[in-house]
Order: structure tokens, then sequence, then C-alpha cells
């Protein structure tokens, strides 16, 4: 799968929304006595309330939330395994 037709998956409105539950589940990481695992079904909550608020109330509304969601938390974790890895690879060296 290329990035091209993820990027024709979600809705190009969403972005706010991707943005705004990238912001949230950082946040919600540096929250003391919030578990890890709790984060992403925050995200996803978030990102489908927000979806339904911007696009209305509809089964493909909800599947874009789930994706936006998704998509927020796959890049946040996408790019810290990539820091791992730049710092791996500069301690192997």
């Amino acid at each position: 799968m290329d990035w091209n037709m993820i990027w024709q998956l979600i809705d190009p409105r969403l972005m706010i929304v991707v943005a705004a539950c990238w912001i949230i589940g950082y946040t919600l990481k540096k929250t003391p006595h919030v578990p890890d695992w709790t984060i992403i079904y925050v995200v996803t909550l978030i990102a489908i309330l927000l979806t339904v608020w911007l696009l209305g109330f509809s089964p493909e509304s909800i599947i874009q939330g789930i994706l936006a969601g998704a998509f927020a938390v796959y890049g946040n974790q996408f790019i810290k395994q990539a820091r791992i890895g730049a710092d791996d690879d500069a301690k192997s060296e």
C-alpha cells in the first residue's frame, strides 16, 4: 500500500482532527496517572466525536473518525520508532 492510497482514504478536511488527536495523545502520555493502554481508546473516541461534529453523523463519519485516530497514533509511533532506530544506529557505530 502506498501513501497516496492512504491519503485518499482520509477526508482532507480531517487533517485538523489528526493534528488535534496527536496533541491530545501527547498530552495524555505526559499526564500522570493515565495508563498508556488507555490513550489509543481516548484518542479514537475523540477522533470519532470530532469527525461526527465536522461531517455529521453517518457510518462513513464513524469510519473516517477511526481512520483519523489511527493515523494520528500510527504517525506518532512511526516517528518514535524512527528516533529509536536512529539512536540505535548511532550507538552501534
